[in-house]
């Protein structure tokens, strides 16, 4: 069984009295310890589909299942839960709280999971550690590289442990040596934590570790080139 499956998804959005459709009967599986890339232009549905991958909207038409669950049968609150314990979302932007050192931006999703401060410092130094940052658990956002502060993004979106990375153009603001330093890292949790990673980009060096690469066009999946 796939872990993520969708299945003939539309999703449309209305905007006042114009009703726009983000995807067009859309079929996607995505098995356990892949890592896939999703291409395309603006306007193709890259974004609406990762956040139907990600549990945050629902399909509104077909089916979208997440270990087997629809969730589209799910409360608000039942989804808030799913992407809590099973996906982690990493930002082009890092979205890093400016105040909070690199410790306490890993923390912070623990906090939501009622997990204890001590356990909560001993997992974040932990994930800062495997992400190579055991030297800058202290520092704040502005203290750190561009690369540095996507690691630490990466280490906050494992804090909980997810099966899942959703990362949205992890390379997008970053020199192509940390971009490529990023990748690696990425795809090192995918083979040997075996995280399943989905990676929405521009970039075609991104593509480089992935082992499917999705095209999608006017919501629509136009092409599917397997890359092992």
């Amino acid at each position: 069984m796939p872990l993520l499956d969708l299945k003939d998804v539309t999703k449309d959005y209305h905007l006042g009295k114009t009703v726009v459709r983000a995807l067009r009967g859309l079929d996607l599986h995505i098995n356990k310890g892949e890592i896939v890339a999703i291409m395309g232009p603006s306007g193709s549905g890259k974004s609406t589909l990762m956040h139907i991958l990600g549990c945050v909207d629902i399909p509104t038409a077909g089916k979208a299942a997440i270990e087997g669950t629809q969730i589209e049968s799910l409360s608000e609150r039942q989804l808030v839960a799913v992407r809590g314990r099973k996906i982690g979302f990493v930002f082009q932007t890092f979205n890093l709280m400016q105040t909070l050192s690199a410790q306490q931006n890993v923390e912070l999703p623990m906090i939501f999971q009622g997990i204890k401060k001590k356990e909560r410092a001993r997992r974040a130094v932990e994930q800062l550690t495997k992400v190579g940052l055991a030297d800058r658990v202290h520092h704040r956002p502005n203290e750190l590289s561009g690369g540095e502060r996507q690691r630490v993004a990466i280490a906050r979106a494992l804090a909980n442990d997810p099966e899942i990375l959703l990362a949205d153009e992890p390379t997008g603001n970053l020199d192509s040596e940390s971009g490529e330093t990023i990748l690696e890292l990425l795809k090192k949790l995918s083979t040997e934590d075996g995280k399943t990673v989905i990676i929405v980009t521009h970039d075609p060096d991104a593509t480089a570790i992935a082992g499917r690469i999705i095209r999608l066009h006017d919501g629509r999946v136009v092409e599917e080139v397997s890359n092992v």
